[in-house]
């Protein structure tokens, strides 16, 4: 009889190249939860973030969902507005993981992954088998995040500071794949991974 299925969670700084990385697990044939993904769900029309968003921050509703550039524009700069966010979101995200894992048990799948930026940040390393921590070197990360439309040196260091520090994530992981040495040697490094810990 088949095992609980094994679960890794894969997480980075901004610009690591996590939403990369899972796409490769998919390859893999690995399903993969993102919270990101579950996050843009969750704030979308119909949504099950959308109703306790709305009361706690009003100006970011527009049509019936929250507009994520407006949400961004009242707690970016505002560490208190962030934490009530973050105290309406991370539940739902943590109640949605939950759900997935159960999901892959009920079909016996045998890997699986967690991909959430913030894992250590919401111990969320307690729902997972292996973490694996993507990293790549800071110019790299720069280059990367600063090709996004709206981002800026400043902006970009705002979130640096809000994260754990590269070092110490990388010192709690259990894997740590450079993705700055090219596509292929992630992939490789992904695969030799699911086949390990299966």
């Amino acid at each position: 009889m088949a095992g609980p299925t094994r679960i890794i969670g894969l997480t980075g700084s901004i610009g690591m190249g996590k939403s990369t990385a899972a796409a490769m697990l998919r390859r893999l044939g690995v399903p993969v939860f993102s919270a990101d993904a579950f996050v843009h769900r969750a704030l979308g029309s119909g949504g099950v973030a959308v109703a306790p968003v709305a009361q706690a921050f009003p100006g970011a509703v527009e049509n019936g969902a929250i507009s994520r550039q407006a949400l961004g524009r009242l707690v970016f700069d505002d560490s208190r507005a962030l934490g009530r966010l973050e105290a309406i979101l991370h539940p739902l995200v943590r109640a949605a993981e939950i759900r997935f894992i159960a999901r892959q048990n009920m079909g016996r799948v045998k890997v699986a992954a967690l991909e959430i930026p913030l894992l250590f940040e919401t111990a969320a390393e307690v729902l997972c088998d292996a973490v694996v921590v993507l990293t790549a070197p800071r110019f790299v990360q720069d280059a990367r995040v600063l090709a996004r439309p709206g981002m800026s040196p400043a902006r970009l260091k705002t979130i640096r500071a809000r994260q754990m520090a590269e070092r110490e994530r990388c010192g709690r992981a259990d894997f740590v794949i450079s993705t700055g040495l090219g596509r292929r040697r992630t992939f490789l490094g992904l695969k030799a991974i699911v086949r390990k810990i299966i």
